[in-house]
Order: structure tokens, then C-alpha cells, then sequence
């Protein structure tokens, strides 16, 4: 079974950029939009030259991560929707290019695979 379901995967392929999310080790937080693709049950982002990248420095350290996709199905009526992936992330060569490899612990999604009218009821599950 994958981490992410089916409609969750539709979603997440349809969307062009989430929110990385990383601390370093004393706990000052950075965050960075980028692009982004799912790699089986992971996450992976590269970029220009990753390794001069605040997040670069924290995963390094502190592999602890946040990502969030997320964006509005409608604004009348109001309906959000997106994914948030709590988990750690490393660095990986790929193709000769590191990128992050984010492997998801907790999955929080709303508004995608309930889609009843309204404010979208939170699903948390723990996964791996």
C-alpha cells in the first residue's frame, strides 16, 4: 500500500510547486517554495545547485522536515485543499545532482479525498 492515495497522488501531480520546510539545529526555521515530484512513497526536490541552499545546511544536521502543497479548489464557496508530509529528508545523488529525498512519517491532507462542500475536515495518519 503507498503512503499517499490514489486521489492524493492525482493531486499532488497536478501541482507545480509545494513548501520545504526545514530547522536548523538550533531550531531557526527556514522555509523555500520549490518544485517538486513523487518518487514511490517519497517526495524529491533538486534545484540550482542545492548545495549553497539554507535547507541543504539544516537537512545536513537536523533531518527533520515539513512540506506543504496545498491550494484553493474554489474561493466561493471557500475550499481549500492540500497535503502536509511531516518526516525527515537526506541528500541524494541522482543522476550525478543532489537532490532531497523527503520520506513522510505523517500525512495530513484536507479537502482531497473528502470532498463534501465547506471547510475540509483534517485526515492524520502515521505511515512507514
Amino acid at each position: 500500500m503507498s503512503a499517499f492515495t490514489d486521489v492524493e497522488l492525482a493531486y499532488l501531480d497536478a501541482q507545480p510547486l509545494m513548501r520545504f520546510a526545514t530547522a536548523s539545529p538550533d531550531g531557526k526555521p527556514d522555509v523555500a517554495p520549490v518544485v517538486f515530484s513523487v518518487d514511490g512513497d517519497s517526495i524529491v526536490t533538486a534545484g540550482f545547485d542545492i548545495t549553497h541552499t539554507v535547507r541543504y545546511k539544516n537537512v545536513s544536521v537536523n533531518p527533520r522536515t515539513t512540506v506543504v502543497i496545498d491550494d484553493l479548489a474554489s474561493v466561493n464557496p471557500w475550499s481549500p485543499r492540500g497535503i502536509k508530509v511531516m518526516g525527515t529528508a537526506v541528500v541524494e545523488d541522482h543522476d550525478g545532482d543532489p537532490r532531497f529525498r523527503i520520506s513522510p512519517q505523517v500525512i495530513i491532507s484536507w479537502g482531497i479525498n473528502d470532498t463534501t462542500p465547506g471547510i475540509p475536515k483534517m485526515e492524520r495518519r502515521v505511515v512507514g
